[in-house]
């Protein structure tokens, strides 16, 4: 039972959900059948593991109908008819979570009844729920559009002809809605285009790009935002693209709901990251900067909770910049909004990671050597920085057995990558290598050197490098 659709989706469900969908389901508008409230509270149940053993069909049935046998045409209709209470509950939570879809219905439902007492009441009301609103992506203008739509059949402005409607609104609205959403797609295509070789056919773009050129979309955050999002992606040369739309996320950062607004940022950083890669190393700041702001709109933490990529992100960042007391502020105030599986794990290494920028290599071993990640990723970069802190401290037998048993490692977990196994071979071959070299063999450092400067696929490359480079 615990792999069909229902509990599925009820294993999402937490302690406020499972409360809310109680009273959903009890209330005799939405549901007449107190079976289907049996059935949900044994399958809540089932799914917080208070049972040893899950349900089968057979046990719940049971509890349903205990003195009848088990049908099992029924059952699957009592199962059918509380995922169709589920799914009605999901839409109706996110009905609910949007004043202004509630209020365009209502104003719907008004004029179709000719409700003309409600009128005046119903418009004031869309006008402040659209006010207060503190999002303006592209669906704020199509909900205003919406409401300038109902408004003009409300007011019965078809019938007034000789009175100044609100056509002008209504189209408005519409066209803002239209073109910020065709560049938030067109700006999603050329992202992709990073990755994948497809030729997208998107109608209406040159039209577009040549409209906004001709208009002013300063005041429009998510027309303007987008339209620079677009320049920067397709004339990534012109750095002015970048600074104007780091500006105007300073300003509209907070125009857009946090998802949205996460994919936003996320185009800039990824600029930052293809010029850094490209040799502009002065965009490591632009990446702290971006990352400074993400912090202090709370666009980074949805829900109260931060991703681990994004902390790590953070954190190698920072150091690379030499922030060193402001790193280890930052992994003792976030520590505790990262996920509680990956916190422990997340604070060690990245304290580790401090210590070895900081060059007290001791630190590190004491945060490294008596921890056994269960994340392939972290396992291979804490036994990667241990090796480092080794090599630094000239403790070569620890070494030695580390790059044994690295190798090991690497041929034991099969799930590792065998891209990222190569490169954490090579870096464990070429440190030996290291470890051997005499610096007065100038013939064989230049070697060295040059292998590594020509290989791709190390691990810690830049460390490599580094160390090769003190030896001459």
């Amino acid at each position: 039972m615990r792999s069909s659709k229902i509990y599925s989706i009820l294993e999402h469900f937490d302690k406020y959900e499972q409360n809310r969908f109680r009273k959903y389901i009890c209330s005799p508008y939405f549901n007449k059948d107190e079976k289907l409230v049996l059935l949900f509270e044994l399958m809540i149940t089932d799914t917080q593991g208070k049972k040893r053993k899950p349900f089968e069909k057979q046990d719940l049935w049971k509890k349903l109908q205990p003195d009848k046998s088990y049908d099992d045409v029924r059952f699957r209709k009592y199962c059918s008819d509380l995922l169709k209470l589920v799914e009605s509950f999901l839409s109706q939570q996110i009905y609910e979570s949007n004043p202004l879809h509630k209020v365009n219905f209502l104003m719907q439902s008004i004029d179709e009844r000719k409700m003309e007492g409600l009128f005046r009441g119903t418009i004031r009301s869309a006008r402040r729920i659209s006010e207060q609103r503190i999002h303006k992506p592209a669906s704020h203008y199509y909900y205003q559009y919406e409401i300038e739509k109902n408004l003009y059949y409300l007011t019965g402005f078809e019938l007034k002809r000789s009175m100044v409607s609100n056509v002008e609104a209504i189209a408005n609205n519409l066209d803002v809605f239209y073109i910020a959403e065709k560049l938030r797609y067109l700006c999603l295509v050329l992202s992709r285009q990073y990755q994948v070789s497809h030729e997208y056919q998107l109608l209406f773009i040159e039209e577009i790009i040549n409209h906004i050129k001709k208009y002013d979309y300063e005041s429009i955050s998510p027309v303007a935002v987008y339209y620079q999002v677009y320049l920067a992606l397709s004339e990534d040369d012109k750095l002015e693209h970048y600074f104007k739309l780091k500006k105007l996320l300073e300003k509209h950062g907070r125009d857009f709901p946090t998802r949205e607004a996460s994919s936003i940022y996320t185009y800039a950083l990824n600029y930052c990251t293809r010029k850094i890669n490209k040799g502009h190393q002065n965009f490591l700041e632009e990446i702290f900067d971006l990352y400074l702001d993400l912090l202090d709109k709370k666009i980074i933490l949805p829900k109260g909770e931060m991703v681990p990529g994004h902390f790590q992100n953070i954190v190698t960042v920072a150091l690379r910049l030499g922030k060193f007391s402001w790193t280890e502020e930052f992994i003792f105030n976030y520590a505790k909004v990262l996920p509680e599986e990956s916190r422990e794990n997340m604070t060690t290494y990245n304290l580790a990671q401090l210590y070895f920028y900081e060059k007290k290599y001791h630190k590190v071993i004491e945060q490294l050597q008596n921890v056994e990640y269960t994340d392939v990723t972290y396992s291979l970069r804490s036994k990667s920085m241990l090796l480092a802190t080794y090599y630094e401290l000239d403790e070569i037998d620890p070494l030695y057995h580390l790059l044994d048993s690295f190798k090991v490692y690497l041929n034991r977990h099969k799930e590792i990558a065998e891209h990222i196994r190569v490169q954490h071979q090579n870096l464990i071959r070429y440190t030996k290598r290291l470890i051997k070299i005499l610096p007065s063999d100038r013939k064989a450092v230049d070697k060295l050197s040059e292998e590594i400067h020509n290989k791709k696929d190390i691990a810690n490359a830049q460390w490599l490098r580094q160390k090769v480079a003190e030896l001459v």
